[in-house]
């Protein structure tokens, strides 16, 4: 009999223990939407998902050549890849720094991204905002040209991206990045289309879930200001062993996000590019 009094206890304490703790969940209905998008990149551009305090994004990068020979070029693989490393360091759970080399132009990198709002689930806060501003410098051989190669100062370029993202159900994410890319001397050596200083664009990304593991994604980037054709992919994103593989088909062949502004884009369909991500944060444990 003392036996089942125990045990008779012992349930009445575990459930008052579970009740005490749906109820302090219950006390915090403004709990922050987490994973709106899979990665802190998605196709080309950045989203809203930060890389957490003592955390390291590190993500590598692709873009081929375009599809429109077929498999003569083995749909353009034949055509070698433009890489982009990237390394991002959270030193908070708002605030990033990060670097990263294009080989195209063998570009340089610094930036940092701050994350100034999050959704909630009450939607007291009803989506998330980031910045991202960046610093990229061309550090190719120019020594050939007869008037003297372009200065450091000539050779760089700023970045700036905002997002805006909302995570409107467990299977649709969507993020409006307004963008804006300055070049110091558009010098028509580099592998830019564009002959401007500045360029502007608005950036559409969104998510579609499958499963729990993997979406389809999109992508666009709309310029404003000048004549370039504008940026269009598609992809699917899939969580594989503590990485996210990124396999999509795009229209720049850039990775750079001022290169993405001032570069050459090939019209949707025959001119698509194959390129893909991977994409692996590391933990820090104290």
């Amino acid at each position: 009999m003392y036996r089942y009094a125990v045990v008779f206890v012992m349930l009445l304490l575990s459930r008052e223990v579970a009740i005490g703790q749906l109820s302090r969940e219950l006390e915090s209905p403004s709990q922050e939407v987490d994973l709106i998008f899979h990665a802190p990149r998605q196709i080309n551009l950045f989203t809203v998902e930060p890389v957490d305090r003592g955390n390291l994004h590190f993500a590598i990068m692709h873009t081929f050549g375009t599809i429109d020979n077929g498999a003569r070029d083995l749909f353009g693989l034949d055509n070698g890849a433009n890489i982009q490393f990237s390394l991002e360091y959270g030193l908070s759970e708002k605030a990033s720094i990060g670097m990263a080399r294009q080989s195209r132009d063998k570009m340089y990198t610094v930036y940092g991204r701050y994350h100034l709002l999050k959704q909630t689930m009450d939607n007291r806060m009803p989506l998330s905002l980031s910045v991202m501003g960046g610093t990229s410098v061309n550090s190719s051989d120019y020594s050939f040209l007869i008037g003297g190669e372009p200065t450091f100062s000539e050779r760089t370029s700023y970045a700036l991206q905002w997002m805006i993202a909302r995570k409107f159900s467990n299977r649709i994410s969507v993020q409006i990045s307004p963008m804006a890319a300055y070049f110091v001397d558009p010098n028509p050596i580099f592998f830019i289309e564009g002959d401007q200083n500045l360029y502007t664009a608005l950036g559409i990304s969104g998510k579609y879930k499958l499963t729990g593991k993997t979406s389809l994604t999109g992508q666009w980037i709309g310029n404003l200001n000048n004549q370039l054709r504008n940026n269009v992919g598609v992809g699917i994103d899939l969580e594989a062993g503590g990485h996210v593989f990124q396999l999509y088909f795009v229209t720049s062949p850039f990775l750079t996000e001022t290169y993405l502004l001032a570069g050459g884009n090939g019209r949707p369909g025959d001119q698509f590019r194959l390129g893909f991500n991977v994409n692996r944060v590391f933990g820090y444990s104290r």
